[in-house]
C-alpha cells in the first residue's frame, strides 16, 4: 500500500511540510556571539573574491543576499560585519535539528544543510492537524536550539516550499488543497521551484509574466511557445507536482572545489591544489565505503562573461579509471593528467576534482592477483591519515605538496562523506 493511502483503502490527500531555517549560518552566529545581535552581519569571505553565504534580516534591509559578491554587500552596508563561517558548527546544528525533524516524520528529505522536506500525509489522527504539528515542531527547534524555522504547509512539494518562503520569518503559512491555484496565482513566473532566471526570461518572454497566466495558457499554446518543457512548468504553475518526498536519495557524485583569493596562472599552485581537493574527496569515499571509477577535473576562466556570480563560465573534463579507487594520490594524479591536456592557457579563478562511476567499495574485482604492496602501503597510509583526521580534524595532517583551497563562500549543501562531531556521539553527515 502506497505512503497515499489509508488502511481503510481510501486516499490520504497529501500532506508535505517544508521547513526552511532562518538566515542559518547567520543565525547560530548571532546566537553563539551577542555582540552581533541586532547588527547586520554576513558570513562568507570578505575579500574582493568572496560571497556572502548567508546574511542575518539585519543586512538584509540593505538588500545584501546570500550569492551576492562580498564587494557588492560592503557596498550596499557599509556597516556590515563580516564572519569568516564555521562549517563544523553548522553542520553540527543541522544534525541536531534534522534529528527533530526525524521525529515528527520517518520520510524526511533534506535539500541542504538548513531545509527539508517532512511528508506528514495520513498522520493527522496520530499527531494532530499539519498547522499544530508545524507549530510544535517550529517550537521544538527553537526550545532545543535557540534558533527560528520557518514553515510551509501544502498539498505538494513546490507549495509547500514557496509557502514556508511566504512564511518568513519565524513563521508558518498552510496552503490547502482548495486555496492552491489563488495562492499561487499572482506570484512571478520565477517563484516556481527549479526556474532560475534563464527559463523567468524564456517565460516573460512568451508572454506569461504571473503564474495565473501560465496556469490559464491553452497547453498547445504553451507548447507551441516553449516546447515540453514549458508544458510541465505550467502543470506546476497549476499547482499538479507529482514529486514525493524522498527519504533518501543515493549520492551521485562527490566533489570540492575553490574560488582563489586571486587568479591563478602558475599549474604548480593549480597542481597543489587539485591534491589537496582530491584527498578530501577520497576521504569521504572511504567513509561511505565508495569507491569511484570516473574522476572529473571543473574549472572556471578568469573571464567574466555575465553580470553577477555566476557570470563566469564553467569547464570540466573527465576520465574513466581501470580500477575504482578511493586513494586521493590517485584521484590527484589522473585530475593532474586532464590539468595538463585541458585548454587552459588563461588565468583560473576556480577548480574543483570530483568522483563520479561509484560503487560499493566491498565491490568484488576482477584482479587475478593480490593488492601489489605499494597498493598495499596506500591503503595503510590512507586509513592512518583517516584516523589522524578523525581524531584531531582534516586540517591536523597535510601532505607538503597539498596547497591551500580557501573558499569565496560556504556551501548549504549537506556532503556526504564529511565528519561531524555530535554532543553526544561522534557521526558522519547525512
Amino acid at each position: 500500500m502506497s505512503q497515499n493511502e489509508a488502511s481503510a483503502g481510501k486516499a490520504f490527500p497529501r500532506v508535505i511540510l517544508h521547513a526552511d531555517m532562518d538566515a542559518f549560518y547567520a543565525s547560530v552566529e548571532q546566537r553563539d556571539h551577542p555582540e552581533l545581535r541586532g547588527k547586520p552581519i554576513a558570513v562568507g569571505g570578505e575579500s574582493s573574491r568572496g560571497v556572502v553565504s548567508a546574511a542575518s534580516y539585519e543586512a538584509r534591509e540593505f538588500g545584501v543576499r546570500s550569492a551576492m559578491p562580498s564587494f557588492e554587500a560592503r557596498r550596499r552596508c557599509p556597516e556590515l560585519i563580516f564572519v569568516r563561517g564555521n562549517m563544523a558548527l553548522y553542520a553540527k546544528e543541522s544534525r541536531r535539528i534534522f534529528r527533530i525533524f526525524d521525529d515528527f516524520s520517518p520520510r524526511v528529505q533534506g535539500l541542504s544543510l538548513d531545509e527539508a522536506f517532512l511528508d506528514l500525509t495520513g498522520s493527522e489522527r496520530l499527531l494532530g492537524p499539519a498547522r499544530e504539528v508545524g507549530e510544535r515542531l517550529r517550537k521544538r527547534v527553537r526550545e532545543e536550539t535557540g534558533l527560528a524555522v520557518s514553515c510551509g504547509i501544502g498539498p505538494v512539494k513546490m507549495v509547500a516550499k514557496i509557502a514556508s518562503g511566504a512564511a518568513k520569518p519565524d513563521g508558518l503559512v498552510e496552503v490547502r488543497a482548495d486555496e492552491v491555484r489563488e495562492f499561487l496565482a499572482p506570484l512571478p513566473v520565477r517563484a516556481i521551484w527549479g526556474v532560475g532566471p534563464v527559463g523567468a526570461g524564456r517565460l516573460t518572454a512568451a508572454g506569461f509574466e504571473t503564474l495565473g497566466a501560465l496556469a490559464a495558457a491553452n497547453t498547445e499554446t504553451v507548447r507551441l511557445r516553449l516546447g515540453g518543457w514549458g508544458v510541465e512548468i505550467a502543470r506546476l504553475a497549476r499547482g499538479e507536482d507529482i514529486r514525493e518526498v524522498e527519504a533518501y536519495t543515493e549520492a551521485k557524485s562527490y566533489s570540492e572545489e575553490n574560488t582563489f583569493a586571486s587568479d591563478i596562472r602558475d599549474h604548480a599552485v593549480l597542481e597543489a591544489t587539485i591534491l589537496t581537493h582530491a584527498e578530501s574527496v577520497a576521504r569521504r569515499l572511504r567513509r561511505d565505503e565508495i569507491k569511484a571509477r570516473v574522476v572529473v577535473l571543473k574549472w572556471s576562466p578568469a573571464e567574466r562573461r555575465a553580470p553577477g556570480p555566476r557570470g563566469y563560465a564553467t569547464r570540466s573534463r573527465q576520465l574513466t579509471l581501470a580500477e575504482a579507487t578511493d586513494d586521493g594520490e590517485v584521484l590527484a594524479r589522473e585530475a593532474r593528467r586532464l590539468l595538463a591536456r585541458a585548454p587552459i592557457d588563461r588565468a583560473v579563478r576556480l577548480i574543483g576534482v570530483g568522483a563520479e562511476g561509484l560503487e560499493p567499495a566491498a565491490a568484488p574485482q576482477l584482479a587475478l592477483f593480490d593488492d601489489a604492496p605499494e597498493k598495499k602501503r596506500r591503503k595503510e597510509l590512507n586509513r592512518a591519515m583517516d584516523e589522524i583526521a578523525d581524531r584531531f580534524g582534516g586540517q591536523a595532517l597535510r601532505r607538503a605538496s597539498q596547497g591551500s583551497a580557501e573558499r569565496a563562500g560556504l556551501s548549504m549543501q549537506i556532503k556526504r562523506g564529511e565528519r561531524v562531531e555530535d554532543d553526544d556521539e561522534t557521526s558522519t553527515s547525512r
